[in-house]
């Protein structure tokens, strides 16, 4: 442990009177004197030096915290910017008269670290309610194989020791396995006749849509004039060319659109709930 003994900076309150400041790490700085002044200036270039100054005297401390969470699938240098943004934060709001800067700053990076894990590196989003729920499971999970030998604790295990329902536990144990995420591309065979994940993946099917879309109609078809229900099976079961049905039936092709036309109109109707007036009935 270091004890600071060095002088006040010129300009600044005299502190040599003072009891020397214990310092718990080499990246501690004795920074009080210019936590007191900036507190006294207004907004404006100096308070902004100062600020600037103050950051830069505690970076180092900042990356150390950040150094913590490596490992953990993300970038060094990406910790660091985030531990840094945390301590300025730190700064702007630290109040001197409260006590020590490091046990102000040390929570408040700490946390924006953890907040960085929390909302931005998980693969699929799950609420944060679910991510406290991992949280105590990974913990209690810990806790209860910390001795050699020791099985793999039950649903009911963790929730007897942590005092959540087995369907918390469940959620929680769910969301251990929701951090990240395999890709479609990846491999789930070595064998010559390897496919990936998304090859086990099913496709809509288009057929359903037409069953729902004939079963729908149906009423609405039975409803018909017979004439109109024979021009419609013959033009769309049949296949048959307006030409011809109008030919077989003794009517103009003309007069066969129409009817196609005005049918077909009268069950949409119907299928989506309308009158023929277009008001949509109760």
């Amino acid at each position: 442990m270091l004890t600071d003994m060095s002088t006040s900076r010129p300009g600044t309150p005299d502190t040599a009177s003072a009891a020397p400041a214990r310092r718990t790490h080499d990246d501690a700085p004795d920074t009080m004197a210019l936590f007191a002044r900036m507190a006294e200036l207004e907004e404006g270039p100096e308070r902004d030096g100062l600020r600037d100054e103050l950051v830069t005297a505690w970076l180092p401390m900042a990356h150390r915290i950040a150094g913590r969470f490596r490992d953990r699938g993300e970038s060094v240098e990406d910790l660091r910017q985030v531990a840094a943004l945390g301590l300025v934060k730190a700064v702007d709001r630290f109040d001197p008269s409260r006590g020590a800067f490091e046990s102000y700053a040390v929570p408040t990076i700490t946390g924006e670290v953890k907040r960085h894990f929390r909302d931005r590196m998980w693969a699929l989003r799950v609420p944060r309610r679910v991510q406290e729920l991992r949280n105590r499971v990974r913990v209690a999970r810990r806790e209860l194989t910390q001795n050699p030998g020791t099985p793999e604790p039950t649903t009911a295990d963790i929730a007897a020791h942590t005092g959540l329902t087995e369907e918390e536990v469940a959620a929680g144990m769910e969301a251990l396995e929701s951090f990240s995420t395999l890709s479609l591309d990846a491999e789930l065979s070595s064998g010559e006749d390897g496919y990936s994940l998304a090859d086990t993946l099913g496709a809509a099917d288009t057929s359903f849509d037409v069953v729902v879309d004939r079963e729908a109609a149906k009423e609405g078809l039975r409803r018909l004039p017979e004439r109109e229900r024979a021009i419609l099976y013959m033009r769309y079961f049949e296949d048959m060319t307006q030409s011809r049905i109008a030919d077989q039936l003794g009517i103009s092709q003309m007069h066969v659109s129409r009817l196609i036309s005005r049918s077909c109109a009268r069950v949409r109707d119907e299928v989506l709930g309308q009158r023929p007036g277009g008001r949509t009935t109760r």
